[in-house]
């Protein structure tokens, strides 16, 4: 058994085309979804499609960005999917909240000017009580909006995986178990890949008092999710984007936004550094702050000496492969503002069945125990182990029958994003599933 075994992982490497080999064309295009609340210019969203051109795709793999996470985001991990598993594609699918965002200065690539718009708050903005509609912008909707993009994955008979990392691999779960009028949600895909996210435990759940109390706020007009708690949801993704652009621009200049008053302490080193260094410094999971674990990496560290300090690599994730990603537009990594009600829904959710926080919500989570498709699920460092353990939960309460759940303690949350192949435990353990899906 183990000569057969070497023998079959042999003919699969032979058989699978080299990363270089395989060219890959990207295209990021909006695509029409049905009516939701408020203006019906909001009613679509944006899909970054990944085709290798030089053989028709027999399958696609669907990926939803978590919470306040963009496209862009994504992108290290899917182009290097598409080289890897043949004839396959990958959409990644960016929320119609995205149509929120003034990235009109982004665009020009110039860290400067994108700082003094930006941060000097020039930009336009979308205040909460100036959008109640997207009170309503929950999971229902998100729902509505995925199927009408992996429809579109299935055309002419391809087969469709469903993914996404943190919150969205819990929105590709709720998929699976969603009442479509009827139809159940998993009969629409032919499996899942689960990137540091999911359902039954992976995150917080919500009680029928929390819903109660959470959508009487988030109808009074505070919408958007604020990961830093200043009252402007879109400055923690401004920020970033900002910082992204000085360390892929600028990497060992000075750190012009480490002299922004505005910068939180939080993130701020207490030493000169560069740009990289900043950035690096805000995202690595050993100086950046527990309350952002869900931007964390493992990329290094501060040099030990130097003035300005810079940036000093060795961990999972070169940070200059991860700064180009999140300096770039169309897509971007961020979402600017990201519903409360979404992520509400999601934790009211996590028990995968009709609770009274669920029913309460309009929440329709019937087809939890029918699933019957392939799952794949990756679990870092950021919840201990909840992910896995939702993961294998899932499998003993539904009838999956293929399986495979990988608890890596050594990975922080966006490194299976962005770590490059050769150190990329997600990349390694998903492709051979992914190969196994695709005719």
């Amino acid at each position: 058994m183990r000569l057969l075994g070497l023998t079959v992982a042999i003919v699969l490497a032979l058989a699978a085309p080299s990363a270089a080999a395989v060219p890959v064309a990207e295209r990021y295009v909006p695509m029409r979804v049905p009516a939701g609340p408020g203006p019906a210019k909001y009613d679509r969203v944006f899909v970054e499609k990944l085709l290798p051109p030089d053989r028709p795709a027999t399958s696609v793999l669907v990926l939803v960005p978590g919470t306040n996470g963009g496209a862009g985001g994504v992108l290290p991990v899917a182009r290097d999917i598409v080289q890897r598993v043949p004839r396959m594609q990958v959409w990644i699918v960016d929320r119609r909240e995205q149509a929120f965002e003034d990235t009109s200065v982004f665009k020009t690539g110039d860290p400067q000017a994108a700082q003094d718009h930006y941060l000097g708050f020039q930009y336009k903005g979308v205040r909460g009580e100036d959008a109640k509609f997207a009170a309503n912008w929950g999971l229902k909707l998100q729902l509505s909006d995925l199927r009408s993009v992996v429809r579109r994955a299935g055309a002419d008979g391809r087969r469709v995986i469903l993914g996404g990392h943190s919150a969205g691999a819990s929105t590709a779960v709720a998929y699976a178990a969603w009442d479509f009028a009827g139809r159940a949600g998993h009969r629409d895909i032919d499996g899942l890949v689960l990137i540091d996210g999911g359902l039954l435990g992976s995150f917080d759940s919500a009680n029928l008092a929390r819903a109660k109390r959470e959508l009487a706020d988030i109808r009074s007009g505070d919408v958007f999710y604020d990961v830093l708690d200043l009252g402007i949801p879109e400055i923690g993704p401004i920020f970033t984007e900002v910082a992204a652009l000085w360390a892929s621009k600028l990497p060992d200049q000075p750190s012009v936004l480490q002299e922004y008053p505005l910068l939180p302490a939080s993130v701020n080193p207490p030493v000169r550094v560069t740009n990289e260094a900043l950035f690096g410094y805000a995202f690595d999971e050993t100086t950046s702050p527990k309350a952002l674990s869900i931007i964390h990496i493992r990329a290094g560290r501060l040099a030990a000496k130097g003035s300005p300090r810079g940036w000093a690599d060795g961990e999972l994730t070169p940070l200059s492969r991860m700064t180009r990603a999140w300096a770039a537009e169309s897509p971007n990594a961020t979402e600017w503002y990201y519903p409360r009600r979404l992520l509400l829904d999601i934790d009211a959710a996590s028990r995968l069945r009709q609770t009274a926080a669920a029913r309460y919500l309009g929440l329709r989570l019937k087809h939890g125990a029918g699933i019957d498709v392939p799952l794949y699920a990756y679990s870092t460092d950021m919840t201990r182990g909840r992910v896995a353990r939702g993961a294998r939960r899932l499998v003993r309460r539904s009838k999956i029958g293929i399986s495979r759940v990988v608890d890596d303690r050594s990975a922080a949350h966006l490194d299976p994003l962005s770590a490059p192949p050769g150190r990329n435990r997600f990349l390694k353990t998903v492709v051979p599933f992914l190969r196994r899906l695709a005719p």
